[in-house]
Protein backbone atom coordinates (compact mmCIF):
# COMPACT_ATOMS: atom_id res chain seq x y z
CA UNK A 1 0.00 0.00 0.00
CA UNK A 2 1.11 3.64 -0.31
CA UNK A 3 1.57 5.62 2.61
CA UNK A 4 -1.66 7.91 1.98
CA UNK A 5 -3.26 4.24 2.11
CA UNK A 6 -1.48 2.95 5.13
CA UNK A 7 -2.84 6.30 6.68
CA UNK A 8 -6.20 6.14 5.82
CA UNK A 9 -5.89 2.45 6.87
CA UNK A 10 -4.77 3.51 10.38
CA UNK A 11 -7.58 5.82 10.84
CA UNK A 12 -10.53 3.55 9.95
CA UNK A 13 -8.76 0.96 12.70
CA UNK A 14 -8.83 3.94 15.09
CA UNK A 15 -12.23 4.97 14.84
CA UNK A 16 -13.48 1.27 14.57
CA UNK A 17 -11.70 0.84 17.99
CA UNK A 18 -9.42 -1.45 16.29
CA UNK A 19 -5.77 -0.03 16.32
CA UNK A 20 -3.77 -1.16 19.55
CA UNK A 21 -1.15 1.50 20.74
CA UNK A 22 1.95 -0.75 21.35
CA UNK A 23 3.62 1.56 23.25
CA UNK A 24 3.08 2.19 26.58
CA UNK A 25 3.69 5.73 26.12
CA UNK A 26 1.66 6.12 24.40
CA UNK A 27 -1.18 4.67 26.54
CA UNK A 28 -0.28 6.42 29.07
CA UNK A 29 -1.36 9.39 28.08
CA UNK A 30 -4.12 10.06 29.98
CA UNK A 31 -6.14 12.62 31.77
CA UNK A 32 -9.25 13.01 33.38
CA UNK A 33 -11.47 13.06 30.54
CA UNK A 34 -14.53 15.09 32.85
CA UNK A 35 -12.15 17.99 33.66
CA UNK A 36 -9.31 18.05 30.86
CA UNK A 37 -9.93 20.53 27.87
CA UNK A 38 -10.50 19.86 24.94
CA UNK A 39 -7.80 20.10 21.82
CA UNK A 40 -6.62 18.80 18.56
CA UNK A 41 -3.78 18.93 16.32
CA UNK A 42 -3.16 18.32 13.09
CA UNK A 43 -0.63 15.31 11.36
CA UNK A 44 -0.39 16.32 8.12
CA UNK A 45 1.41 14.18 5.73
CA UNK A 46 2.13 14.16 1.64
CA UNK A 47 4.79 14.99 -0.66
CA UNK A 48 7.82 16.44 0.31
CA UNK A 49 8.57 20.03 -0.59
CA UNK A 50 11.81 21.55 -1.94
CA UNK A 51 14.02 20.23 0.80
CA UNK A 52 15.62 16.68 0.14
CA UNK A 53 15.35 13.94 3.00
CA UNK A 54 19.11 14.04 4.65
CA UNK A 55 18.96 9.87 5.02
CA UNK A 56 19.48 7.65 1.82
CA UNK A 57 17.96 4.99 3.46
CA UNK A 58 14.95 3.26 1.96
CA UNK A 59 12.90 3.39 5.13
CA UNK A 60 10.03 5.42 3.54
CA UNK A 61 9.37 7.25 0.20
CA UNK A 62 11.77 9.77 -0.51
CA UNK A 63 9.02 12.42 -1.12
CA UNK A 64 6.96 11.90 2.17
CA UNK A 65 7.00 14.30 4.96
CA UNK A 66 4.72 15.74 8.33
CA UNK A 67 4.19 19.32 8.61
CA UNK A 68 5.65 20.74 11.94
CA UNK A 69 6.68 23.88 13.98
CA UNK A 70 8.76 25.11 16.51
CA UNK A 71 6.46 27.10 19.68
CA UNK A 72 7.92 30.24 20.41
CA UNK A 73 10.77 30.67 22.88
CA UNK A 74 9.16 33.37 25.29
CA UNK A 75 5.52 30.79 25.38
CA UNK A 76 4.58 30.11 29.19
CA UNK A 77 3.77 26.59 28.26
CA UNK A 78 6.09 24.08 26.59
CA UNK A 79 8.38 27.14 25.10
CA UNK A 80 10.76 25.95 22.60
CA UNK A 81 9.21 22.19 21.75
CA UNK A 82 8.39 20.87 17.97
CA UNK A 83 4.60 20.56 18.07
CA UNK A 84 2.06 19.90 15.78
CA UNK A 85 -0.24 22.66 14.61
CA UNK A 86 -3.35 22.44 16.88
CA UNK A 87 -5.20 23.98 19.94
CA UNK A 88 -8.17 24.16 21.86
CA UNK A 89 -11.59 22.85 20.28
CA UNK A 90 -14.21 26.28 20.84
CA UNK A 91 -17.64 25.32 21.52
CA UNK A 92 -19.58 24.10 18.57
CA UNK A 93 -16.53 23.21 17.02
CA UNK A 94 -15.63 19.47 16.18
CA UNK A 95 -11.85 18.34 16.74
CA UNK A 96 -11.42 18.16 12.80
CA UNK A 97 -12.68 22.18 12.67
CA UNK A 98 -10.26 22.87 15.14
CA UNK A 99 -7.50 21.28 13.80
CA UNK A 100 -7.57 22.68 10.32
CA UNK A 101 -8.70 25.89 11.97
CA UNK A 102 -5.50 26.09 13.94
CA UNK A 103 -3.05 25.31 10.98
CA UNK A 104 -4.31 27.70 9.01
CA UNK A 105 -3.69 30.58 11.71
CA UNK A 106 -0.35 28.69 12.94
CA UNK A 107 1.01 27.91 9.12
CA UNK A 108 -0.99 30.11 7.09
CA UNK A 109 -1.56 26.66 4.87
CA UNK A 110 -5.00 26.52 2.35
CA UNK A 111 -7.61 23.79 4.43
CA UNK A 112 -8.81 23.07 0.86
CA UNK A 113 -6.14 21.30 -0.02
CA UNK A 114 -6.44 19.03 3.01
CA UNK A 115 -7.83 16.10 2.56
CA UNK A 116 -9.15 14.64 6.13
CA UNK A 117 -8.27 11.07 6.66
CA UNK A 118 -9.50 10.77 9.95
CA UNK A 119 -8.66 10.70 13.86
CA UNK A 120 -6.57 8.70 16.20
CA UNK A 121 -7.74 8.15 19.56
CA UNK A 122 -7.95 10.88 21.93
CA UNK A 123 -4.55 11.42 24.28
CA UNK A 124 -3.62 12.90 27.43
CA UNK A 125 -1.40 15.84 27.74
CA UNK A 126 -1.48 15.60 31.72
CA UNK A 127 0.90 18.86 31.89
CA UNK A 128 -1.76 21.07 30.44
CA UNK A 129 -4.82 19.24 31.10
CA UNK A 130 -5.76 18.60 27.59
CA UNK A 131 -7.53 15.72 25.94
CA UNK A 132 -6.10 16.23 22.28
CA UNK A 133 -7.54 14.40 19.31
CA UNK A 134 -4.96 13.86 16.59
CA UNK A 135 -6.37 14.43 13.13
CA UNK A 136 -4.38 12.53 10.54
CA UNK A 137 -4.64 14.40 7.29
CA UNK A 138 -3.39 14.17 3.44
CA UNK A 139 -1.77 16.81 1.41
CA UNK A 140 -4.37 16.82 -1.68
CA UNK A 141 -2.88 20.04 -3.04
CA UNK A 142 0.08 21.14 -0.92
CA UNK A 143 0.41 24.91 -0.29
CA UNK A 144 3.03 27.07 1.07
CA UNK A 145 3.75 27.51 4.97
CA UNK A 146 5.61 30.07 7.21
CA UNK A 147 5.06 31.37 10.76
CA UNK A 148 2.03 33.61 10.57
CA UNK A 149 2.61 35.05 14.97
CA UNK A 150 6.04 35.01 15.86
CA UNK A 151 5.01 35.23 19.28
CA UNK A 152 3.07 31.40 18.93
CA UNK A 153 5.90 29.84 16.82
CA UNK A 154 9.77 30.44 15.78
CA UNK A 155 9.72 28.19 12.82
CA UNK A 156 7.27 26.09 10.72
CA UNK A 157 8.84 23.22 8.78
CA UNK A 158 7.84 20.08 6.91
CA UNK A 159 10.38 17.12 7.92
CA UNK A 160 11.29 14.34 5.73
CA UNK A 161 9.39 10.72 7.32
CA UNK A 162 12.53 9.20 6.05
CA UNK A 163 15.16 11.32 8.16
CA UNK A 164 12.49 10.85 11.35
CA UNK A 165 12.71 6.85 11.11
CA UNK A 166 16.25 6.68 10.55
CA UNK A 167 17.77 5.00 13.24
CA UNK A 168 20.94 7.18 13.26
CA UNK A 169 18.18 10.03 14.36
CA UNK A 170 16.14 8.44 17.09
CA UNK A 171 17.21 8.97 20.92
CA UNK A 172 15.67 8.11 24.02
CA UNK A 173 14.86 12.54 25.55
CA UNK A 174 15.51 12.45 28.88
CA UNK A 175 14.21 14.93 31.75
CA UNK A 176 15.02 15.07 35.28
CA UNK A 177 11.83 16.33 37.51
CA UNK A 178 11.41 16.56 41.49
CA UNK A 179 14.41 13.62 41.67
CA UNK A 180 12.66 11.96 39.23
CA UNK A 181 14.28 10.88 35.26
CA UNK A 182 11.36 10.81 32.91
CA UNK A 183 12.34 9.00 29.06
CA UNK A 184 10.19 9.02 25.88
CA UNK A 185 11.03 8.28 22.12
CA UNK A 186 12.48 11.30 20.57
CA UNK A 187 14.28 12.37 17.24
CA UNK A 188 16.76 14.43 16.34
CA UNK A 189 16.43 16.00 12.95
CA UNK A 190 17.18 19.13 10.65
CA UNK A 191 18.76 20.75 14.10
CA UNK A 192 15.59 20.31 16.27
CA UNK A 193 14.84 17.60 18.75
CA UNK A 194 11.07 16.40 18.38
CA UNK A 195 10.44 14.80 21.74
CA UNK A 196 7.71 15.24 24.49
CA UNK A 197 4.22 14.64 23.50
CA UNK A 198 4.87 15.11 20.11
CA UNK A 199 7.57 12.41 20.17
CA UNK A 200 5.60 10.35 21.67
CA UNK A 201 3.04 10.28 19.37
CA UNK A 202 4.75 9.98 16.72
CA UNK A 203 6.80 7.07 17.70
CA UNK A 204 3.22 5.55 18.44
CA UNK A 205 2.15 5.99 14.73
CA UNK A 206 5.07 5.04 13.17
CA UNK A 207 4.53 1.75 14.92
CA UNK A 208 0.79 1.16 14.77
CA UNK A 209 1.34 1.84 10.95
CA UNK A 210 4.88 -0.68 10.89
CA UNK A 211 7.22 1.73 9.52
CA UNK A 212 9.05 1.84 12.48
CA UNK A 213 12.81 0.20 11.95
CA UNK A 214 15.04 -1.06 15.06
CA UNK A 215 17.12 1.65 17.19
CA UNK A 216 19.15 2.04 19.87
CA UNK A 217 16.66 2.86 22.73
CA UNK A 218 19.76 3.07 25.24
CA UNK A 219 21.04 6.18 23.31
CA UNK A 220 20.17 8.66 25.67
CA UNK A 221 19.64 12.95 24.71
CA UNK A 222 18.92 14.85 28.18
CA UNK A 223 16.98 17.43 27.96
CA UNK A 224 17.30 21.37 29.16
CA UNK A 225 14.34 21.94 30.50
Amino acid sequence: MSAREDLLELARRSESGSAAAPDPRWAALTVDEERARKAAVLMLFGALDDVPATSGKPLAPADLDVLLLERAHTLGSHPGQVAFPGGSIDANETAVQAALREAVEETGLESDGVEVLGTLQQLGLAHSNFLVTPVLGWWRSPSPVRVVDYAESSQVFRIPVRDLLDPDNRVMATVHRAGRTFDSPAFTVNGVVVWGFTGIVLSGLFDQLGWSVPWDRNRLHPMGV
